[in-house]
């Protein structure tokens, strides 16, 4: 391609196409500071939200035995989780995604026998729902990329859960780069001469 970027319209993605916008967004935050980043993975949760149709989708992590909610967008329709929200890890429909206990995709939630069962539970409606974990290069669980609508989708897409997958593997990138070790300050002082 005599050494120029391939355009994208080339490779059959339109400049709408969300699987672009998302790694456009995620790739042009790389070198950015935390709270740039932050705000990136909001601005990309909020997109998913808007074109997957969903009421809330959210990313969190586990932390001691809690899943904390890092980032969030909600339709504002109704209350439902906040940032720096928690709950108990082992009773969250996030830890049954990562365990097995619940799948990936549901088109409609109250038609698995599992999450049925849980909807109870909950202050508010689940309709369809798509979680996946956001899994970092040694293989540690960070947390999950969740998004759930209040009512079924009227045309579920299964293709969802790839989005998100594809979303989850790069908030993983972009999250470990955030535990690069700094270059050192002290440099040593070798003296390397020729032999």
């Amino acid at each position: 391609m005599n050494g120029m970027k391939p355009n994208l319209h080339d490779m059959g993605y339109e400049p709408t196409d969300l699987h672009v916008t998302v790694s456009e967004l995620m790739v042009a935050t790389a070198d950015q500071s935390d709270e740039m980043l932050d705000r990136a993975i909001t601005d990309v949760l909020k997109t998913l939200r808007d074109r997957l149709n969903m009421d809330v989708v959210f990313c969190s992590e586990f932390v001691d035995g809690q899943r904390v909610f890092r980032q969030v967008a909600t339709s504002g329709v109704r209350a439902t989780i906040e940032v720096g929200g928690s709950d108990e890890l082992e009773q969250s429909w996030c830890q049954r995604v990562v365990d097995g206990r619940l799948p990936r995709y549901m088109a409609d939630a109250r038609a698995d026998p599992v999450a049925s069962a849980l909807l109870d539970q909950l202050p508010f409606p689940i309709g369809t729902h798509i979680s996946t974990p956001i899994v970092l290069k040694s293989g540690e669980v960070y947390g999950t990329l969740c998004s759930f609508s209040f009512s079924p989708h009227d045309n579920p897409n299964p293709d969802d859960l790839r989005t998100l997958e594809m979303t989850a593997k790069l908030a993983a990138l972009r999250l470990e780069g955030r535990n690069v070790m700094p270059a050192p300050r002290d440099v040593p002082d070798w003296d390397l001469k020729p032999k």
